[in-house]
């Protein structure tokens, strides 16, 4: 009995022409257009994929796809072929500010609440945070000519093409998997981009897909292939004001200038500080892995490689690492001259696996 394919010819073609219209290669995306259409790809089903490029590749890149794909179209009406048109877009539900929907449908796709203050680059610019749940996850994916998984790799085709946008391509593979895609159709999806776009891409594709599916895990890659850390992971900390095994190495010691201390914490897997507050606050910016923060009275949040956290004067709150994986950052203490940190009781189990 053949075994059947991890990805379908429809899902196959859709990853093809997501990759190739982000790439602008459009003499291989008219092939690409063809074989779908060959296949039985609806076209408003390829002028949806196409229509959705462009919130991860631009408006330049996906115009010219539609473009390309409008003479694919009229050669072979002239040569008397009559492709499938497929259905339109339903007429979207106004229930609601956009932005909430927004928030609906990106907890639907990360199984995370949305409620969680914001950090990174939401911080520096509310108004891209406001963009994204407004109009990627309210316009574009409230449309129903796509799946959420043909969404989803419409977006992972592209993130793999443009390069240098692993983190993004990081969460989209998960997502990929809250939706229903399994591992083996991930790693068939890397196939196709190896056929669409060459070697390199595809390898950058796999080594983020590996982190993903817990291939490249530090605590289990070989240690050639373990990532350094940026800066040292410094001595071991022995202090009561920690549960669980934390290094620290100082960058920046506190002066009558500048009142401010800047360190490299490394935490252990499910190492995490006691509860604390800083009179003259805190900033942290995550170097590596994964782990969790939280202030007194909002619900812990999930913290990765790139976040920054902002914590204001005299907050009560607590950070560490996942219970599955270290996490690095540097801790920022401005305003030394407002006073010491103030250590408080351990943060417990029930508040740490909430």
């Amino acid at each position: 009995m053949q075994t059947p394919p991890a990805l379908s010819e429809h899902q196959t073609s859709i990853i093809s022409i997501a990759a190739l219209t982000a790439k602008g290669d459009l003499g291989q995306l008219k092939e690409a257009c063809n074989t779908g259409l060959d296949a039985g790809l609806p076209i408003l089903t390829i002028r949806e994929c196409i229509v959705h490029t462009y919130a991860y590749c631009g408006f330049p890149r996906s115009i010219r796809g539609l473009q390309s794909l409008m003479e694919v179209l009229e050669q072979r009406k002239s040569a008397g072929i009559q492709d499938v048109m497929g259905r339109d877009a339903s007429p979207i539900r106004q229930e609601g500010g956009k932005y909430e929907r927004g928030k609906h449908i990106l907890n639907e796709l990360t199984k995370a609440p949305q409620d969680r203050p914001l950090t990174g680059y939401g911080v520096f610019a509310p108004v891209i945070d406001t963009f994204l749940k407004e109009h990627l996850f309210a316009d574009l994916f409230e449309r129903d000519v796509l799946s959420y998984t043909e969404r989803e790799l419409v977006t992972i085709s592209v993130l793999s093409a443009i390069g240098h946008a692993e983190p993004m391509l990081r969460s989209h593979f998960t997502i990929c998997l809250n939706v229903g895609l399994t591992p083996e159709q991930l790693n068939a999806f890397v196939d196709v981009i190896r056929a669409t776009l060459g070697e390199s891409e595809a390898q950058r594709a796999l080594g983020v897909l590996n982190e993903v599916l817990g291939k490249g895990n530090p605590a289990t890659a070989p240690a050639e292939m373990t990532p350094p850390h940026v800066f040292p992971k410094g001595e071991k900390v022995v202090s009561s004001h920690f549960t669980g095994t934390v290094w620290l190495h100082m960058l920046v010691n506190t002066d009558t200038t500048l009142y401010l201390n800047a360190g490299h914490v490394t935490f252990a897997p499910g190492a995490r500080t006691h509860w604390h507050r800083h009179p003259g606050g805190q900033i942290l910016l995550v170097t590596s892995g994964k782990g969790r923060y939280q202030e007194q009275g909002k619900p812990v949040i999930e913290i990765r490689q790139g976040d920054v956290i902002q914590c204001n004067p005299n907050v009560k709150h607590w950070h560490g690492a996942a219970p599955d994986s270290e996490l690095s950052h540097i801790a920022i203490g401005p305003n030394q001259d407002k006073g010491p940190v103030e250590w408080l009781e351990a943060v417990t189990e029930k508040e740490y696996h909430p």
